[in-house]
């Protein structure tokens, strides 16, 4: 399995300029240790963007103030369905809500630990930077577009998409 992560450093919350940075997420094994390498940075503005097999998106905003134990990170899943099939991805969508809300919940019936395909998390976590959320939402549904499309439009919507290319490159 292969994955693309990438922490991407607002240098004021103003969108004045970001440091992109590929990062290194192999033995990580909880939402503490993905904190962990975004508190590594001294940046106001901390977001992990993480694709893996073409199959799903996560972002994960940590903030400045994020680092007090009180503010937890934010988190947003391109796909739920994909925490039925990797770990990286069932990490992140475990306790998240399905956005819209979860159609199986209250149904005694239906199959415990199968995600639907919808997002999971916070569509917002980027609308202060000039992504709404529904502008996040209508990327990740989108029939054909992949999740390396949607952290590049991402990176184009927060004016670093120069910077992505020359990572992802």
């Amino acid at each position: 399995m292969s994955y693309f992560a990438l922490a991407l450093l607002g240098k004021d919350r103003n969108r004045a300029g970001w440091l992109l940075e590929e990062v290194d997420i192999d033995g990580r094994e909880s939402i503490d240790d993905f904190c962990d390498v975004l508190r590594d940075f001294d940046s106001p503005v901390r977001l992990l963007a993480l694709e893996q097999d073409d199959e799903y998106a996560v972002l994960a905003r940590l903030d400045l103030e994020a680092d007090e134990a009180d503010q937890p990170i934010r988190v947003f899943l391109s796909n739920g369905h994909a925490a039925d099939d990797y770990p990286i991805a069932q990490l992140f969508a475990d306790g998240l809500p399905e956005v819209g809300g979860d159609p199986l919940d209250g149904d005694e019936d239906a199959p415990t630990g199968v995600h639907d395909a919808a997002p999971f998390g916070d569509p917002q976590l980027l609308a202060d930077l000039g992504m709404p959320a529904a502008e996040l939402i209508e990327l990740a549904v989108h029939e054909g577009t992949l999740p390396a499309d949607l952290i590049e439009a991402v990176c184009e919507r927060l004016g670093c998409l120069s910077e992505f290319e020359a990572v992802r490159g």
